[in-house]
Parts: C-alpha cells; structure tokens; sequence
C-alpha cells in the first residue's frame, strides 16, 4: 500500500466541511488532499485562497488543474496506481473541481474522497467515475 492511500485512509470518517482540512473535524476534497500533503512533506506548497462550491466555473479557468500541475507529478494516463490524486469533471465541458485519492486498483478500484454530506469515504472506481477523471497525479514531490 502507498503511503498515500494509507494517510488517507486515516482521513476515513472525518465530516465534510467546506474549504477545511483537520483530520477528524472536517474537510473537503481538497482539504483531503492536502491533509495528505502535509504529512507526506510538512508545509503546504501555497495557501488556498478562499472558494466557493462554484469555484472555477463563472471565470473559466481550471483553477484545481493548474494548481495540481504546479504542485504534483502528471501520473502516466495508460495505468492507474495506487496513490495517485484524480481530478474529476462532474459534467462534459465543466472545470475540474472534485478530487480523490486512489486507494485500490484491480478489478474492484477505490479512491477516497470527501463530498457534500458526506464524511471522508472510500467508493467504487466505478465507470461513472472513471469517464469523469479528467487528470492524474502523483504525490511525487520534485
């Protein structure tokens, strides 16, 4: 198991909250991932300024994306691994604005996530899902 995934797993249960990121108190999609950040390198690579659920879509820009690519390791496209940080678009044409973790692949892949009303989770990778990835990485620093 990547050290990743076995962060994250620890995250599992922690409520959601918008723009938070404490383990156990709550987070986001974004706080997950940097909660997983943290205890992989220490500090924040930026600070995240404030957003909305909306965050992104009325300008047009993919803010989630581009802040992945400053910060992550573009993961290869043919394979998925355990570990890697998927960004996903909820709807054909939007901006990339939800994140997971893979936890499992194989025949029955996961990856961990936080949404709207619901605690830290780990789901099914199922098709639905995965025809909404819209990029991987890594959590490789360098």
């Amino acid at each position: 198991m990547s050290r990743a995934v076995e962060i994250a797993r620890g995250w599992i249960g922690t409520p959601y909250v918008h723009q938070a990121s404490a383990l156990g108190y709550g987070c986001d999609c974004l706080g997950l991932v940097r909660g997983v950040w943290r205890t992989l390198y220490g500090k924040e690579p930026e600070i995240v300024p404030r957003y909305s659920s909306d965050w992104a879509e009325p300008q047009g820009v993919e803010q989630l994306l581009q802040a992945a690519a400053r910060h992550l390791t573009p993961a290869d496209h043919l394979s998925i691994a355990a570990g890697q940080v998927l960004l996903f678009r909820m709807r054909d044409g939007a901006m990339a604005k939800h994140l997971g973790i893979v936890a499992q692949v194989g025949e029955c892949p996961t990856f961990i996530h936080a949404y709207s009303g619901h605690a830290v989770t780990e789901s099914p990778l199922s098709a639905p899902w995965q025809r909404r990835i819209a990029a991987r990485f890594a959590f490789n620093k360098g």
